[in-house]
């Protein structure tokens, strides 16, 4: 018999045949810059700033040279734009010292970078390299994965320890963006719409008000 977990996959598979990384970017590089915006931002907002900061700094030297009071300002609206910056351009002069110039792809190695995390390390080395190293666990993740009942955890890494746990491998990558479509779409954060979510017989609605 398929466990309750396995079932969650299925029905969200079924759901959001499409759910992949909603982040534009072309390069590793961009990708790790929009992954650092997207920090208490949605990606659609990051979506439209980077697709003119893309445009006004090209290569990973630009960033490297960015005038800091300049780019927090190309990034102001992404919130928290001075951290932001900071760490943007420090990760661009360690990555021109220390990596030859190129995003590195071992998880160690990412999470060398100023202000990079499991979930930014998580999101780079998948969808620039395809390496599975674990599961990024944004605000939508962690989130479902409390009220499904797939951890009691509220830290981002113990989260990922369960969830890791409970899928195989081989899912890591998939999970967190079938559970991001349906927090968007379904399971918001002030009203999610349990009456009409399709995992409503899987789930215990753990922590809803109302439920």
């Amino acid at each position: 018999m398929i466990g309750r977990e396995m079932r969650i996959v299925r029905v969200l598979r079924k759901n959001y045949p499409s759910a992949k990384i909603a982040l534009k970017f072309r390069d590793p590089w961009q990708l790790l810059v929009a992954t650092v915006l997207s920090a208490q931002c949605t990606d659609k907002r990051v979506n439209i700033v980077t697709e003119t900061l893309f445009k006004k700094y090209r290569a990973i030297e630009d960033y490297a040279r960015a005038e800091r009071s300049r780019f927090e300002e190309d990034i102001r609206s992404t919130g928290f734009f001075r951290n932001k910056a900071k760490n943007i351009i420090a990760s661009a002069k360690k990555i021109l010292s220390d990596f030859g110039g190129k995003v590195p792809e071992k998880m160690d190695e990412l999470l060398t970078l100023p202000g990079v995390a499991r979930k930014t390390a998580n999101i780079v080395a998948l969808n620039a390299f395809g390496k599975v190293y674990g599961i990024p666990v944004d605000t939508h993740v962690r989130r479902l994965a409390f009220r499904l009942g797939l951890s009691d955890e509220k830290d981002p890494v113990r989260i990922e320890r369960d969830l890791m746990k409970i899928f195989p491998k081989k899912l890591w990558g998939e999970i967190p963006y079938l559970l991001i479509e349906h927090g968007r779409a379904v399971c918001s954060a002030r009203k999610p719409a349990c009456e009409k979510c399709f995992l409503k017989n899987l789930c215990p609605r753990k922590g809803v008000k109302n439920a």
